[in-house]
């Protein structure tokens, strides 16, 4: 029986012994996470990444509410509110919320757009700053929640953060 546990489990089909899905844990994993509010490394954020489905651009159409994995240890001196996915060719990568509580585009790092680009083996849509040396991958974790990993070039590859469809 072991072995032939470990071998529904190496083809991902744990579901026909637990009647669950390994996504369905990943995504309850996730959504934990996220509702902590807690802060998670890197080196605890990459591999349950790396488990996620990607997510095509036109999936990231639309405005989502963003949040970090960083326990609110880090200080937001931009009031960051999230990102809103136009088009693939028209992205505001970083909105804000102003003095006022109004949701505005924060555009001193400029405009950005997507394409489908390959993170550790999988397509997936990445939002590409138009003017810095900075690329968000996305893998999703249901139809409202995404998880973003942030590349800025010369430094490691380890900001994490969420979006929220609105």
């Amino acid at each position: 029986m072991r072995t032939m546990t470990a071998t529904l489990a190496a083809l991902g089909l744990t579901t026909l012994l637990t009647g669950h899905s390994l996504a369905a844990d990943a995504e309850q994993q996730w959504l934990e996470m996220i509702a902590s509010g807690e802060a998670y490394s890197a080196e605890t954020l990459l591999p349950l990444f790396k488990q996620l489905e990607p997510v095509d651009t036109d999936f990231m159409v639309g405005t989502w509410k963003g949040g970090r994995f960083d326990g609110g240890a880090e200080p937001d001196p931009i009031n960051w509110y999230g990102k809103r996915f136009t088009s693939p060719s028209d992205v505001e990568p970083l909105l804000v919320t102003n003095a006022d509580g109004e949701v505005v585009t924060y555009d001193r790092l400029g405009a950005a757009q997507m394409r489908q680009v390959v993170f550790d083996g999988k397509a997936s849509a990445a939002l590409i700053y138009d003017s810095q040396p900075i690329m968000d991958y996305f893998r999703k974790v249901n139809e409202n929640v995404v998880i973003g990993l942030g590349d800025i070039k010369g430094k490691p590859t380890d900001f994490f953060f969420h979006l929220t469809r609105q």
